[in-house]
């Protein structure tokens, strides 16, 4: 039999297994929403910066610019975002649909954090998630 702690001190190991878990009540969280998690994150982004470039997106989101292009073209289908050509560079904006989405999906968000900080506690959350981004800063390549 396994141990499940034969691993613990991989950053690989712990933080794909964090995933996995976050990812589940991300999941369950947004599903109000109707969108997966990364769509309702973009959908809120496009929202605020209305006119925002892929490239910017894709910067805001930690994503490469190819996925953003298509997470935006998907979004396009479902009626929650609008792209418009301006030179070599292709504008996001919202529309009617993602605005009005905009509430639900904010509190979607605001749900999934009190779960995981009922869980962890509020200062664990806020230190843990802190921590893991700065990791994630200093690890991008």
């Amino acid at each position: 039999m396994e141990n499940r702690k034969d691993y613990c001190r991989c950053l690989y190991y712990s933080a794909n297994a964090l995933s996995r878990a976050i990812t589940k009540m991300a999941e369950e969280a947004f599903a109000e929403t109707g969108l997966p998690p990364s769509y309702a994150f973009l959908v809120m982004s496009i929202n605020k910066y209305p006119g925002v470039t892929a490239g910017e997106l894709a910067e805001l989101q930690m994503l490469t610019p190819s996925t953003i292009t298509r997470l935006v073209e998907k979004l396009e289908k479902k009626g929650l975002a609008r792209r418009v050509s301006e030179g070599r560079s292709t504008l996001v904006f919202p529309t009617p649909a993602s605005v009005a989405l905009n509430e639900k999906v904010k509190s979607a968000w605001s749900n999934l954090y009190k779960r995981y900080a009922a869980i962890l506690g509020v200062e664990e959350a806020g230190i843990l998630t802190s921590k893991i981004f700065d990791a994630a800063l200093a690890l991008e390549v």
